[in-house]
């Protein structure tokens, strides 16, 4: 189903970027640097760590913009216009970026999906989650039929390196050694912490995580083989159902489960019902979809989110 506001979104574009465009006089070409558009952090931040220090790498999303509910805007689109590399997930993560692509109109543009290689695991749609539920949310926000949170598996975020890594190389022939070393050294990191998620969550009483979000951990929860439960699969926008709620308190009982998560950018509210009725604890497990202002203003890397949320699950689960 086409969408109006997109496609009059991508008109006003296009009509602005041909009207610059046609105005402006023919200069010399010189050598710029590589110009690099990405849509979620996790890709900002593995492009930041693969480009040279020169590349001009940024984040479609604004700081505090919760992920599903991004909507693109004509500024979006002239940023693609005059980008070299546009990193995207995937359609399943952003069903608009292809639109967005389409009509910036930019035929020198290389696309990079960073899901490429990578398995993607069914959603646990239909099986629990929404349990019937109904309403404006469903069809808008819901992710399809595979889960697209794949950088939460740290194996999966190496191969998104690599895939990133290749978009530059195609883009930047004469650096691509340079991209290649990087890579292997963003990935040693990368690989490091996995040994340490391995090593902490093989230790631990509980093997359950009680999620007041929406389904984003089923990935990291595969790895490492715990149990993942959330409120609800769609979009944090979107409502779980009176069932669902009853059903992770009942879950909550019979495995004595003390730590409720909640995700980032957005209202706990739902966590904090399910933690009020319950007696559990909040903690927070970042989703790394996107950065608030103030994590923006700390500097903060997925790395860092990452070994936060390594620390919510020692903290949760019990681990020695």
């Amino acid at each position: 189903m086409k969408n109006p506001r997109l496609t009059l979104v991508i008109f006003f574009a296009v009509f602005l970027i041909m009207t610059v465009s046609c105005g402006k006089k023919e200069e010399p070409q010189q050598q710029k640097k590589i110009v690099v558009v990405t849509t979620l952090f996790p890709l900002y931040d593995f492009a930041k760590n693969v480009a040279p220090e020169d590349a001009e790498v940024t984040l479609l999303l604004p700081p505090g913009v919760e992920a599903h509910a991004y909507e693109p805007k004509p500024g979006d689109m002239a940023k693609i216009s005059s980008a070299r590399v546009f990193i995207y997930t995937g359609k399943y993560m952003e069903p608009w970026a292809q639109p967005l692509i389409s009509g910036a109109g930019n035929k020198g543009l290389i696309v990079t999906d960073a899901s490429r290689g990578i398995d993607l695991m069914e959603t646990r749609e239909g099986n629990h989650g929404h349990d019937g539920e109904k309403g404006p949310h469903k069809e808008k926000h819901h992710h399809g039929a595979y889960d697209p949170h794949i950088w939460l598996d740290l194996e999966n975020a190496g191969k998104m390196v690599d895939n990133i890594a290749e978009g530059l190389s195609a883009a930047d022939a004469g650096n691509k050694d340079l991209y290649r070393k990087r890579a292997v050294e963003y990935k040693e990191k990368l690989a490091a912490l996995d040994r340490r998620f391995r090593e902490t969550l093989a230790a631990c009483k509980k093997r359950t995580i009680v999620h007041g979000g929406h389904f984003a951990f089923g990935y990291l929860a595969h790895r490492y083989g715990l149990e993942y439960v959330s409120a609800y699969e769609g979009s944090p926008n979107a409502e779980p159902t009176a069932k669902r709620i009853i059903a992770l308190k009942k879950i909550i009982k019979e495995n004595d489960v003390r730590y409720v998560y909640f995700e980032e950018l957005i209202t706990p509210r739902v966590s904090e019902v399910i933690a009020k009725e319950t007696g559990a604890t909040l903690l927070k497990l970042h989703g790394a979809h996107n950065i608030s202002r103030d994590e923006l203003e700390k500097g903060v890397t997925f790395i860092s989110l990452m070994e936060d949320n390594l620390a919510s699950l020692r903290t949760g689960l019990e681990c020695k």
